[in-house]
């Protein structure tokens, strides 16, 4: 159950067409992942240990305020400070490290500071890895697939940006350029549509533009999806997690 859970169909993230595929997928695992360790998993003593070592970033920790279990939260965080509070007792009484100008605090055992890691963030990262690989094989050897990918309404500017970099990594030499073609040309499509949106946001605000009968067009919420596009996340999504 416990790896299950982070397992989707690939046909479940492209067949609905319906904006970036791989913030649909980040969508699903945020809250299957959240949901999981919210629920009985919290008691889990492997699922505790990850989550005393890693912690949340701010985001995860918002999203799981707004959820109603928390007591889920205080239990998690109970033994996730008693945690934090030993390894400071612990090394409170060590001799500090000298320090110049240019040098920086030291890191945790972990080789990362806290605010650097996330339970939530490392399973969603560890499962939108594997599809990632996975989509870029699917490209290369099922053409219905390949045509499946072509059709998606568009691409976020971050995950455009990452099938760029890992399709080097998983393709072959000769299909990358025809990836990288697809792969642009759903994000472009996307961009050109966006931008005359926001340009004629811009324009609605000048005085000629004014009236009763003004027409905004697609315009009125350019300024959301522009940040949706440029941080793959939603702002009026994250309201309601």
């Amino acid at each position: 159950m416990k790896e299950a859970i982070y397992t989707i169909p690939i046909s479940e993230v492209f067949e609905p067409k319906d904006g970036c595929p791989l913030c649909r997928l980040r969508d699903i695992l945020e809250e299957r992942c959240l949901e999981y360790i919210m629920g009985a998993a919290m008691m889990e003593p492997d699922i505790r240990v990850e989550t005393n070592r890693l912690g949340f970033c701010k985001d995860h920790y918002f999203m799981m305020l707004k959820r109603k279990n928390r007591l889920s939260i205080a239990l998690m965080l109970q033994s996730h400070l008693d945690g934090l509070l030993k390894e400071v007792e612990n090394s409170s009484g060590t001799k500090p490290a000298k320090r110049t100008f240019f040098s920086k605090p030291a890191e945790s055992k972990q080789g990362k500071f806290l605010h650097e890691t996330c339970y939530v963030c490392d399973k969603i990262e560890q499962a939108v890895s594997g599809m990632v690989k996975n989509l870029c094989k699917m490209y290369q050897n099922e053409p219905e697939f390949k045509k499946l990918y072509q059709e998606q309404s568009g691409l976020c500017y971050p995950h455009y940006q990452r099938l760029m970099v890992d399709g080097k990594k998983y393709l072959s030499p000769k299909e990358y350029p025809a990836f990288a073609a697809d792969t642009s040309e759903l994000t472009k499509r996307y961009l050109q549509g966006l931008k005359a949106d926001v340009d004629h946001f811009c324009t609605m605000f000048d005085y000629r533009n004014a009236g009763p009968k003004a027409d905004w067009g697609n315009s009125r919420d350019a300024i959301e999806r522009s940040i949706h596009y440029l941080t793959s996340r939603n702002p009026m999504e994250l309201e309601k997690k």
